[in-house]
């Protein structure tokens, strides 16, 4: 098995450069990078403390992001693993199962970080893992929570074999994700320098208050902000309060607003726009896109309620007559304006172009 030296020390990088970097990649969410950051931030310094009987005064600052599909959970994670330079893995919860049954066992989201860094253990050892779909592994029965009823091998019994995980402990890792049941082959791995990022969006969390609408960061009718998520309510949705107690970071993000979703579409280096002109500009052919344009591509995506997350499927479509014809069009410039957009938006249905 691989291991590799340690990096020459470094200074830690502040909460503030690490906010600096995510305002270029990630657009909104200004509490939750802040979070992020100073979460990131105490992990290092705790990775950093030495004892002589090594156990560490800093406990673990894993954290769980609660918020509405495409917000920016998972870009979140992804932008700020890159911007440490560790080992980035995507688990999803609802894959696991409890040890003894078939599906995968929690360990196996450690092996798909090993294997992200080629088998390096000491790599792996400092690396993020971000479980996804946390929200899907509550418990699902009422009964449960009194130790009645069948087991709940895919709910709390995976909650309870993560513990271990989230703590911080030495683990066996299968070496072949392909085979992971095979318990011949596996791999130590301490994983208390391992930082856990657990999301979900707990769409149905409060569909009991009628004054909330199903959502993050929103208002009430009277126009005052909506209080966070209690405890209390995290507990009566099902989650342990052991696997709450290891996730004792959490912060709430905010549905992306239009002028959000307009500037994810345009600022970031990697946005979606210059990802397609930079195709295009492949074929010799300009593509610009009008301000409107964009803005009906905006306004369908809040329509559909899925923030970010279809930004490149729309413009993926308005692009589709252009992207099959750019060989012939070598040395155009096209531009797309809200009326091609709107028409072409109009073949994915649901009301494309109307107004409001």
């Amino acid at each position: 098995m691989k291991t590799s030296p340690r990096v020459a020390e470094k200074s830690l990088p502040t909460p503030r450069e690490i906010v600096a970097y995510l305002d270029r990649h990630v657009i909104g969410q200004e509490r939750a990078k802040r979070t992020v950051a100073i979460a990131a931030y105490n992990h290092l310094k705790r990775c950093e403390q030495k004892t002589a009987a090594g156990k560490r005064l800093i406990k673990k600052s894993n954290l769980l992001l609660i918020g509405p599909t495409g917000c920016g959970k998972t870009h979140v994670a992804r932008t700020l693993a890159e911007f440490l330079d560790v080992p980035f893995a995507i688990a999803d919860a609802t894959e696991y199962t409890e040890a003894g049954y078939y599906g995968k066992d929690v360990e196996v989201m450690i092996a798909e970080l090993l294997h992200k860094c080629g088998q390096d253990v000491q790599e792996a050892q400092r690396g993020i893992v971000f479980i996804d779909e946390v929200d899907k592994i509550a418990r699902r029965t009422h009964s449960a929570r009194t130790g009645a009823g069948a087991r709940d091998i895919g709910g709390e019994g995976v909650q309870q074999g993560l513990l271990k995980l989230l703590e911080g402990r030495e683990v066996f890792v299968p070496q072949n994700l392909t085979q992971h049941w095979n318990k011949h082959d596996f791999t130590v791995v301490d994983t208390q320098d391992i930082l856990f990022i657990a999301s979900g969006t707990f769409t149905d969390l409060r569909l009991y208050q009628e004054s909330r609408a199903v959502g993050f960061g929103q208002a009430n009718a009277d126009g005052r902000r909506l209080p966070p998520i209690t405890e209390k309510e995290l507990l009566d949705y099902g989650l342990l309060a052991e696997f709450l107690g290891r996730l004792p970071v959490r912060v709430e993000l905010d549905p992306l607003s239009e002028d959000d979703l307009f500037q994810i579409l345009t600022v970031p280096s990697d946005s979606v726009v210059r990802e397609y002109q930079a195709l295009l500009k492949t074929d010799g052919v300009d593509l610009r896109f009008e301000d409107k344009a964009l803005h009906e591509v905006v306004q369908f995506s809040l329509r559909r309620k899925t923030g970010a997350r279809t930004l490149r499927a729309l413009v993926e479509e308005i692009c589709h007559e252009v992207m099959f014809e750019a060989p012939e069009r070598r040395g155009e410039t096209i531009v797309i304006d809200a009326e091609t957009a709107c028409a072409r938006l109009a073949r994915l249905g649901e009301g494309a172009g109307a107004r409001d």
